[in-house]
């Protein structure tokens, strides 16, 4: 992770330059952030828009240096391409779900990246479930016992928190558009990389499970 790769900081550079035109231009963030009024009416552009838009400068910190953290091991195993591919496919995906699941809420808005960087994440984790993952400012051990999370107890852990984040609308956060990318990462990835079915089919159909769960619920009406 020493070295960021020119797409990285593209994608960085983008995503600071636009959150800073929005934090000095109530007018621009007003007309380019995601709102379901207006999508419906037929501003698409705000699918695409708002993943570039943040609500503050920590807001754009954390989703960039998530980024940061997760963006060369995905392009190191499928590509700078490829992984530009699941970066906009996962901000898309993203936000086709929050609007599926905010349909009628003609009010609702949101603005931020992390769909698409979930969808960077969970792509790493599809790609390498079995990697240990650690805290930040936390220890990596004590004494002779490994803290590192497995990938894709990770992953699986994330989404069925989100599931709840959804269902009980915990905090301002966009909980189904950090859903919806990593639905996007998940699906992309596997078309990208089919090899990976038959290769590791156990965590592909582990990592499956959240995203199977939230539609049953969905079905039954539970959120």
């Amino acid at each position: 992770m020493g070295n960021l790769e020119v797409i990285t900081i593209a994608l960085i550079a983008a995503n600071v330059i636009v959150s800073y035109k929005g934090f000095n231009d109530f007018s621009f963030f007003e007309k380019y952030k995601f709102n379901v009024g207006a999508i419906r009416r037929g501003e698409q552009i705000r699918m695409f828009s708002s993943g570039f838009l943040h609500a503050d400068t920590t807001h754009l910190f954390f989703n960039m240096f998530a980024l940061y953290l997760f963006s060369d091991l995905v392009i190191f195993d499928i590509g700078k391409f490829y992984f530009f591919v699941v970066y906009i496919g996962s901000l898309i995906a993203g936000n086709l779900l929050s609007l599926y699941f905010h349909k009628n809420e003609y009010h609702y808005s949101a603005v931020g990246a992390s769909g698409a960087v979930t969808g960077v994440l969970y792509s790493a984790i599809l790609l390498r479930p079995e990697r240990d993952y650690y805290f930040l400012f936390l220890p990596s051990r004590i004494g002779d016992v490994d803290l590192g999370i497995p990938g894709f107890v990770l992953g699986i852990a994330y989404l069925l928190y989100s599931i709840y984040g959804m269902k009980k609308r915990i905090g301002n956060i966009g909980h189904d558009a950090h859903f919806g990318g990593a639905i996007g990462g998940y699906f992309i990835t596997l078309i990208l990389m089919p090899s990976l079915l038959q290769s590791n089919p156990l965590m592909v159909g582990l990592l499956a499970i959240p995203i199977v769960v939230l539609f049953v619920l969905q079905k039954m009406g539970k959120i």
